[in-house]
């Protein structure tokens, strides 16, 4: 049952760093309100699901241009080029928003069409998540005191 509860954390975070409507903080807190689990196991199987999702998102970012000039392409150029020309203008740095909801996503695709290199990406993806499950943790923990 202990490791169910992992897998569906790990399944929630990964499906909420794509496009799904999914919620993992939801799933954190209600772990940790259980008091089952142990808090760096739950932040570590958050973050690595949610890194993981937004790579996902990041190799599509890099598999997307072949497809631009398709009738089905469901981005048009001149938002493709809106999007290349923020991230050109704030650059890697901007990948530190990955956390936040609705820009988050998109954010991680356009890293991917803008060849951002994958270290650097999971670098700052990771403190970016990493650092949101953290808080999100305090503010729960520190709720329950």
């Amino acid at each position: 049952m202990i490791f169910g509860a992992y897998v569906g954390l790990f399944l929630a975070a990964f499906g909420a760093a794509t496009l799904l409507p999914l919620q993992s903080e939801a799933v954190l807190v209600g772990l940790l309100l259980s008091d089952r689990y142990w808090l760096w196991a739950l932040l570590a199987v958050a973050t690595l699901g949610n890194v993981l999702g937004s790579v996902v998102n990041w190799w599509l970012g890099r598999a997307v241009e072949r497809f631009r000039d398709r009738r089905w392409f469901p981005v048009s150029p001149a938002h493709l080029q809106t999007a290349r020309r923020h991230y050109q203008r704030y650059g890697h740095w901007s990948l530190l928003l990955s956390w936040l909801p609705v820009i988050g996503d998109p954010l991680t695709l356009v890293a991917g069409v803008m060849r951002e290199p994958l270290g650097r990406f999971l670098l700052i993806v990771t403190l970016a998540k990493g650092a949101r499950y953290g808080v999100l943790a305090l503010i729960t923990l520190g709720w329950m005191s």
